[in-house]
């Protein structure tokens, strides 16, 4: 099992809770000291996927420590608050490589060693639900990878490979107070990143595909 963003707020959470449940672990991220503070098993590569061939890399290393790679859950994204007459370009340009493109170009390196009934797991987040101003490019970058899984899952349903899209409320992850631009407005108490993690973990078992914000009711 190839976890992405590892070593963020949910990442950590889905770790835990993923080894809990038996599973051999691939653990990715951009940073190695974070990396190096996990003290889950498995194997580890410091990567950063917002390159193709990181992707791949990714996929490579997984295989390769565990002689298969049955699902990928890809829990990196980054945030942006303001308006978008004040974002630079170079903020959206961010939002939607790592939000996005990242994302797709994982799964496109991971479809062709997938096995039949193997999975895909992208979150979208409820911003993907719907939109909030201040947050409108942010949002548009995760509604755009929930539209890449909607179709996505049509075309890897042909390999028996499931593509499993979740939206979960906000979360504690501490993503809010680490945006690439702008200050975070002032929020609810969001939801705690281990019952997300477990939320996600059950519908995996499960066999769903699609996991709406209602589905993350405490």
């Amino acid at each position: 099992m190839l976890l992405a963003g590892a070593t963020g707020g949910l990442g950590r959470a889905l770790g835990a809770a993923l080894h809990n449940r038996g599973a051999s672990l691939t653990l990715v991220s951009r940073s190695a000291e974070r990396l190096s503070e996990l003290t889950l098993l498995g194997a580890r590569a410091v990567l950063d996927l917002r390159a193709p061939e990181a992707c791949t890399a990714a996929v490579a290393t997984a295989v390769a420590h565990h002689g298969h790679l049955d699902v990928v859950i890809n829990a990196v994204g980054v945030v942006a608050f303001g308006p978008v007459d004040e974002l630079s370009i170079d903020t959206m340009e961010e939002l939607f490589l790592t939000n996005t493109f990242l994302p797709i170009m994982l799964a496109r390196a991971a479809l062709p060693v997938l096995p039949s009934g193997g999975a895909i797991v992208n979150i979208s987040g409820i911003i993907a639900e719907v939109n909030l101003p201040g947050m409108a490019a942010y949002g548009a970058s995760k509604a755009a990878l929930r539209s890449f899984d909607q179709a996505l899952a049509r075309e890897a349903r042909r390999r028996n490979v499931r593509v499993l899209d979740a939206r979960p409320p906000h979360t504690e992850t501490g993503l809010a107070d680490r945006p690439i631009a702008g200050t975070s407005p002032r929020m609810p108490h969001g939801l705690a990143p281990e019952h997300v993690a477990k939320v996600i973990c059950d519908a995996l078992e499960r066999g769903e595909t699609d996991l709406p914000s209602t589905a993350f009711a405490p």
